[in-house]
């Protein structure tokens, strides 16, 4: 292995450090407590080394948004993969949905909430959110009904689910009945 091969790959492993921590903390006391400082000191490198990976906290943000959008479409295909029927696929995904927002609420915030500095719907939108809404349009395409748009279709679905996860999230929703209420989404937005 190459000196600069070397320097790459603990510059990843580093920045993988960075995310790593930032995530932590952040699901444990919320993302007002990453801070630059406050990273350095728990991965014992100095703030410039933290500043050569991103510029600061928005940017740590925008990282840990795109690892949590790649996390979502593997869930939702797998959810999606072992469900058998247009109906089944719609609950499984909606299931896989909550599931994901309900374990890791930074990682989500950091997704749909926190000024990350992404793009979205746009056509400088990063890769890994356009396959999170690809994950999504998959399934529910074959449930939109005919002269629906697929795309608006899976973005009014994708609206119901975040509504969903951050009002059963915030206590205005009793998370006893989320499976009632996702049965109740497929049954009256899908086409079966």
């Amino acid at each position: 292995m190459s000196v600069q091969e070397r320097k790459a790959r603990e510059r990843a492993d580093r920045e993988r450090l960075i995310l790593a921590t930032a995530r932590e903390i952040a699901e444990q006391h919320g993302w007002d407590a990453v801070t630059t400082r406050r990273l350095a000191e728990r991965i014992e490198y100095s703030q410039p080394v933290l500043y050569s990976h991103f510029r600061g906290k928005r940017e740590i943000i925008g990282a840990v948004a795109l690892q949590g959008a790649t996390e979502m479409a593997v869930a939702l295909r797998a959810a999606v993969s072992v469900a058998d029927g247009p109906r089944a696929r719609g609950v499984a995904l909606a299931r896989a949905y909550l599931d994901f927002a309900a374990r890791g609420p930074a990682v989500y915030d950091a997704m749909f909430q926190l000024d990350g500095g992404l793009a979205f719907a746009r056509e400088d939108t990063p890769a890994p959110l356009k396959d999170a809404f690809a994950a999504l349009l998959e399934s529910l395409s074959e449930v939109a009904g005919d002269g629906v748009d697929p795309g608006l279709f899976t973005e009014l679905f994708w609206a119901a689910l975040h509504g969903l996860a951050t009002l059963t999230r915030a206590d205005r929703l009793p998370p006893a009945d989320t499976d009632h209420r996702i049965n109740l989404l497929v049954d009256r937005l899908a086409v079966l």
